[in-house]
């Protein structure tokens, strides 16, 4: 839920990038209330035609009191903590008019970057409606209060299932890794190829991808998200935000956001997804604690421990498989690697993501086409 400026410190403000989102707006948020209106009216967001999953252009969620949320979690006790980060806190919670569990997160007041999240989080999340996207059920803008109330989802996040394991739980299987790859691959190709213009998440992490029952994948956490560009322009000049580990070196150096720095993160997060391992880790040796270095930097990474034991169980052939994401992946994340022709199409097209997960083969081959431009990658 929280984040950090990827590369420690933070760029200046791009003096040529002048056109921001009106929500991100300096005045205070009494000024700039949320309403239907006011998000219908400003927002330059839209879902493409043809797009199943159009939006319905205005905000159709829930406004919530204080009062109400304080009694949906008996006044935020710490029973109901279900999670902590920059930002705030998330409760789980109870709404008793509605008999409906809700996951409600109360973003720290003091500070205007809350602010900001608040204001982009719920424009994103009430125009943009995918399977692969957290649904926002309503919000709270009470006096110096901000809360957003989403979904519950019972079965935490990515993270907790990968690097959070308590003794005895049973780790992912194979099949069940590739179907959370393949949901947040989804959302992404939904952000970024569905949205008008697309919009660049910014912060695709383990700890952001939610899991529903049957491990079904949700992204969450939109606070960070900006518009990409549009027309001739090739990127969006902004602060460099994010979490260390998963942002894209080019964009950390420069503070020039693209679609390009989401394919990055979520190359990250597929090498998470293969060997176990964290994007940082400080407790391991110094050469081992950046996940992508490390990866490069091992010769024999499949028969050395590094995939994940859990799935070590797999055949020859299995892991041979495992062994291309790994190399085609970090051909991706490599920024010397890349071309020109990259960044004109990161993601497949939707006919290619929709492959049910449990077909090996054509899963395995479609993972890797996620990090291509190519639109002849066929299956």
């Amino acid at each position: 839920m929280g984040w950090i400026p990827c590369s420690g410190m933070s760029t200046t403000e791009s003096k040529k990038n002048k056109k921001k989102m009106k929500v991100m707006s300096q005045k205070s948020l009494d000024q700039v209330k949320p309403s239907p209106e006011r998000f219908k009216a400003d927002s330059p967001l839209r879902v493409k035609e043809g797009s199943k999953h159009r939006g319905s252009y205005s905000i159709a969620s829930q406004i919530f009191t204080f009062r109400e949320l304080a009694a949906a979690t008996n006044n935020f006790r710490a029973e109901c903590l279900l999670g902590e980060g920059g930002f705030g806190r998330v409760y789980k919670g109870h709404l008793k008019n509605k008999n409906q569990i809700v996951a409600i997160k109360q973003l720290d007041h003091n500070g205007l970057q809350g602010n900001r999240e608040f204001l982009v989080e719920v424009l994103m999340l009430s125009l943009l409606h995918h399977p692969n996207l957290v649904n926002l059920i309503g919000y709270c803008a009470d006096g110096d209060q901000r809360l957003l109330v989403y979904e519950y989802m019972p079965l935490g996040s990515l993270e907790d299932h990968l690097h959070e394991i308590s003794p005895g739980q049973k780790g992912l299987d194979w099949n069940i890794r590739m179907k959370i790859a393949a949901g947040a691959a989804k959302g992404l190709e939904y952000l970024h190829d569905k949205a008008n213009p697309p919009v660049i998440y910014r912060d695709l992490k383990c700890s952001n991808i939610l899991l529903g029952e049957g491990f079904y994948p949700k992204l969450s956490d939109f606070g960070l998200a900006k518009l990409g560009p549009v027309g001739d322009n090739t990127h969006v000049s902004t602060r460099v935000m994010g979490t260390y580990g998963y942002c894209a070196p080019e964009y950390a150096m420069t503070g020039q956001l693209t679609l390009k720095s989401d394919v990055y993160s979520f190359g990250v997060v597929l090498l998470e997804i293969v060997t176990g391992r964290k994007a940082i880790d400080y407790s391991k040796a110094t050469r081992e604690q950046n996940l992508v270095a490390w990866v490069r930097l091992s010769q024999s990474l499949l028969f050395d421990g590094g995939i994940d034991i859990l799935i070590s169980c797999l055949t020859y052939d299995g892991r041979f498989y495992i062994f291309l994401i790994l190399i085609i992946t970090i051909c991706r994340l490599d920024p010397c690697s890349r071309t020109e022709e990259d960044s004109q199409r990161w993601l497949t097209q939707s006919s290619k993501v929709s492959i049910l997960p449990g077909d090996y083969t054509k899963l395995l081959l479609l993972l890797p086409c996620v990090f291509r431009s190519s639109p002849t990658c066929d299956l």
